[in-house]
């Protein structure tokens, strides 16, 4: 069993045969999807989504990328979307991004609406899907001061094992994707090898970053299994053991139940 924590049905790629690529993917043994927004008409479609299928669920609100787009009505109108399904697991994808952002005016702003996000995690009792590019520290730092009761996931970690540590000590679980997959991703698998498996889980990020050897291709749902497959490998834990262990792990976080077809 896998559970896929963090992908993007919601993308236009998907649209025309998403029920074919879902079928696919559980011959290859995903049976639980997390759906995540960037936006709010994302997180809407995330939950329409969520609503059609059994084994999927949903995340919603607004990545530091589209900042933009954040105004005085924002929470409100995520809160509306929650009250209004009951699919909804998490706030994300969240956090900072400093990849092409140099302007810190716009860095306050990012930071102004991550805590807002995580205060809305913190009152619809949810745990949160943290995008942090360029930025660990000044998300570590904020994790620290505006704890989110219910923790979360650090998605597409792209940090240190030293960084991990300290995201892992304030309950954090850390996923991992296609860049496990690839040859120059030393970092990255200097932290699956440092960290235990209690804290470790899954995702695509699907349509981006397709594993080895579909990497530079669209990403698909049954790709997380070549992740899974990989981590196996270099940890050296038997592929089913290690399946179970962090499909409990999803669970757990994200306070969902498993799913049985």
């Amino acid at each position: 069993m896998i559970f896929d924590t963090h992908i993007h049905l919601n993308s236009e790629v998907y649209k025309d045969n998403l029920n074919e690529l879902l079928l696919k993917a559980k011959d290859k043994g995903v049976n639980l999807f997390n759906c995540v927004g960037y936006d709010l008409e994302s997180s809407i479609e995330a939950v329409n989504i969520a609503n059609n299928f059994p084994n999927v669920y949903a995340t919603i609100g607004l990545i530091p990328t589209e900042h933009k787009k954040w105004n005085d009505n924002t929470i409100n109108e995520l809160k509306e979307l929650y009250f209004k399904n009951k699919k909804i697991i998490a706030i994300g994808e969240i956090g900072l991004d400093y990849y092409r952002e140099k302007d810190p005016i716009i860095k306050e702003k990012q930071k102004e609406i991550f805590i807002k996000q995580i205060e809305l995690a913190n009152e619809l009792n949810l745990p949160i899907s943290i995008h942090a590019r360029d930025s660990l520290n000044d998300v570590l730092e904020i994790l620290k001061t505006v704890k989110c009761k219910n923790t979360g996931v650090l998605h597409c970690f792209s940090g240190s094992k030293e960084q991990a540590r300290e995201f892992i000590k304030l309950g954090y679980k850390i996923a991992f994707g296609g860049v496990l997959t690839f040859k120059n991703s030393v970092k990255t698998k200097e932290v699956l090898l440092d960290i235990d498996l209690e804290n470790i889980v899954f995702e695509t990020d699907a349509p981006y970053l397709a594993p080895t050897p579909y990497r530079g291709k669209i990403n698909l749902p049954e790709y997380i299994f070549n992740v899974v497959q990989e981590a196996s490998l270099l940890k050296k834990v038997d592929f089913k053991e290690l399946s179970k262990i962090t499909y409990e792990n999803s669970l757990k976080i994200f306070h969902v139940k498993s799913y049985e077809d």
